[in-house]
């Protein structure tokens, strides 16, 4: 081939700045690129030895080596692939893989810097060019009679290629590193770009530096091959220890046996896992296997709850394992790590195009061959080809945990208090994965017992079926009464003098959102034979809510949402709003509040004075309120949905009924008032403090 010289067949001299500028926002792309270059070049040349074309050499060792040379400020990539002719750096390279490049310029001179637009138009070997000032090429055709090609260019669009001097079948590029970007020749720079593009690439990595002194290992001599360059021969004689037998005498003990070694120059290892976990099938897989990735990969070393292989080749492929981590904190704290893979070739962590939003707070890798490797982020959200992958993970994450709901009931309750969040997340995110998780979700107890949705309206039906049967109950003073069922009929908040209104026919499921702070409500729910479920975290509210929305025969109630019947004796209507209203102007008038709601009702249990009951929909406006920063707000801001409720049963109730004038009942009233509040919420310092003075103040009147 004589010497050309001639310019880059570009329609626009400013490509090589928009490259270097705008076309990948990590500079340290280029390593994967030019390395998964290498990769292609070596599956290639596999292929045609698998087709009859060409016959690779008995002692072929695929591999790509990457050679740092900071004194000389170059890198090197070398691949032993099917290496290029004259006529093919002529097409692939001088011709730069793309038709029209002021398309290109117009279309992402403004965008390019948000988009990774890699490789629409075949501009990974381009990439060289953010880093380097002049590159060359020496590659060597597999083809026979091929002459070895060299090309240069600095970084215009001029190049120069002539005939070359390579030996090997293959390629090797060189880049004359600028002086903004040294760092990527510097060995352990090198190394951590490689391990984060490259650790699971089809072909194995080697790094080394040039000139470095040689390195050497000892092995055994029965473990040389041919490819070692041995150094030396050693033989270590067998050591001996004098040992005392048991009748006294010594005797001597060989303790190392006779070994030949070898002193070889040391092996290079490869940076890169060429079969990772995730591309075997699952049952060739072992537990330790799947906790050694994952601790390898994500560094994390606590070990994962449990797993997910997915394996899928039709309708397309798509391999990876889906990690749920343990955690110890609330979710939205939570920062998960999904790295996307293409034929082993890192792409990017968690494309949120490509992985469903709430699979964001796992752990995984997915590798999707069928995906582009270089895509911009607009194409991605345009691509219904990566929402049918979304869907299919979606899919395969709900079909496991609903099989380890139904096969694995235990060990499923074992991990539900740490995987929760994750699956009531994905309800609310994503509707299809809401309606396979609706019979799997489980809900804990008073009795940290875990039971689904379904089991949990079925006992309640049991329960309201085992009192109809009954039909009678037997209160306190042994009369008999009509048995009251909680769930029958959840009409708690309707009017009762309003014979019009509705009536609400869901059941209703209560609920918990704090065991100590609620304490004194669940303590009456127990002594009545009553259950509730623990919500106590704080997306349990939005998922309730979005639980009732998509299902009208159920609703959820805080046990401190009202008063069910159950907990209360009939009593005489009349004489309970007599009460009520002395009791509302005698609170109203020592409490300075005169909005506030006071209703006296008959209360089985004579030791609790006084409960505030906040309604369900404004409890959940306050949860909201926390959700926008304003948490600690008082429950009474929602006016009529504050309630306090009097127990006319209770002594202390009645004392203030009968002595509503005495000095001492305004004390009384606040006392009260901020007793059932502490059941509800913490009160504030403020409150707080006055609440401790009064408190030593009426026991200062027990001691006189």
């Amino acid at each position: 081939m004589s010497n050309k010289h001639g310019n880059l067949s570009i329609n626009s001299d400013n490509i090589f700045p928009i490259i270097k500028k705008w076309l990948y926002s990590d500079h340290d792309i280029f390593y994967r690129e030019l390395i998964s270059n290498g990769c292609d070049a070596i599956t290639k040349l596999k292929k045609l030895d698998l087709m009859g074309e060409y016959t690779l050499p008995d002692d072929y060792e695929a591999k790509i080596q990457i050679i740092v040379n900071p004194e000389d400020k170059t890198l090197k990539f070398i691949d032993n692939g099917l290496g290029m002719t004259a006529e093919e750096v002529e097409e692939y390279i001088n011709q730069i893989a793309f038709s029209g490049a002021t398309d290109f310029l117009e279309k992402y001179k403004d965008k390019a810097s948000e988009e990774q637009i890699i490789g629409h138009f075949g501009l990974g070997f381009y990439s060289a060019f953010m880093v380097a000032d002049e590159v060359h090429i020496d590659s060597l055709s597999y083809q026979e009679g091929a002459v070895p090609v060299h090309w240069e260019c600095d970084g215009g669009t001029e190049f120069d290629m002539t005939d070359g001097s390579k030996e090997g079948v293959g390629t090797e590029i060189t880049l004359f590193l600028n002086e903004d970007c040294l760092e990527f020749s510097n060995e352990y720079r090198a190394r951590e770009v490689i391990e984060k593009y490259c650790s699971f690439m089809p072909t194995p990595i080697f790094l080394s530096k040039a000139n470095a002194e040689t390195e050497y290992e000892t092995i055994l001599e029965s473990e040389v091959t041919e490819k070692d360059t041995v150094v030396e021969h050693i033989v270590e004689e067998a050591k001996f220890e004098e040992q005392e037998k048991e009748d006294g005498t010594k005797e001597q003990v060989e303790v190392s046996p006779r070994q030949e070694k070898a002193k070889i120059i040391k092996r290079p290892v490869p940076l890169n896992d060429t079969n990772p976990l995730w591309s075997k099938h699952p049952n060739d897989c072992t537990d330790e296997e799947y906790k050694a990735f994952y601790r390898k990969v994500f560094m994390d070393y606590k070990e994962p709850l449990f797993w997910i292989h997915l394996n899928m080749d039709y309708p397309f492929n798509l391999k990876g394992i889906l990690y749920f981590p343990k955690i110890n904190t609330e979710y939205d704290s939570i920062e998960g790590t999904i790295k996307l893979y293409n034929n082993q070739v890192f792409i990017a962590d968690n494309i949120k195009e490509v992985i469903p939003e709430f699979l964001m707070l796992l752990k995984g890798v997915i590798d999707c061959p069928d995906l582009p490797l270089n895509v911009s982020r607009s194409a991605l959200q345009n691509d219904g080809f990566v929402k049918k992958i979304s869907d299919y993970i979606t899919k395969k994450v709900a079909d496991k945990l609903a099989g380890m709901c139904k096969t694995e009931k235990e060990n499923y309750e074992k991990y539900w208090d740490d995987i929760s969040p994750f699956i009531k997340f994905g309800c609310l995110k994503d509707e299809k994965f809401c309606d396979k998780m609706n019979d799997y979700i489980l809900f804990k107890n008073l009795d940290s017992k875990y039971l689904t949705l379904p089991e949990l309206l079925k006992a309640e039906e049991a329960k309201k079926a085992e009192q109809d049967e009954e039909g009678t109950a037997v209160d306190e003073n042994g009369e008999t009464v009509e048995a009251e069922v909680v769930t029958e009929e959840a009409n708690d908040d309707a009017d009762p003098s309003s014979e019009t209104e509705e009536k609400d026919t869901r059941k209703t499921v209560y609920y918990v959102t704090d065991l100590q702070q609620q304490s004194q409500y669940i303590n009456m729910f127990k002594e009545q034979g009553m259950d509730a479920v623990i919500l106590d975290h704080n997306i349990d509210s939005s998922f309730i809510t979005q639980l009732e929305r998509r299902n009208e025969n159920y609703r959820f109630l805080r046990v401190d949402a009202d008063l069910t019947d159950t907990l209360k004796e009939e009593g005489s209507e009349e004489e309970l709003k007599e009460a009520t209203d002395t009791l509302t102007e005698t609170f109203r008038k020592a409490l300075s509040r005169d909005n506030l709601n006071v209703k006296v009702e008959k209360l089985k249990n004579a030791g609790i004075s006084s409960v505030i009951t906040l309604s369900e929909e404004g409890r959940r406006m306050q949860d909201m309120m926390k959700v926008y920063g304003m948490a600690g707000m008082d429950p009474s801001m929602f006016g009529g949905d504050v309630t306090l409720t009097l127990n006319a049963n209770n002594e202390l109730v009645k004392y203030i009924l009968a002595n509503k004038d005495s000095q001492h009942v305004p004390m009384f009233c606040a006392q009260l008032y901020d007793l059932a509040m502490i059941s509800n919420h913490p009160l504030t310092p403020d409150e707080m403090s006055k609440f401790i003075t009064r408190s030593n103040e009426i026991m200062m009147l027990l001691a006189k």
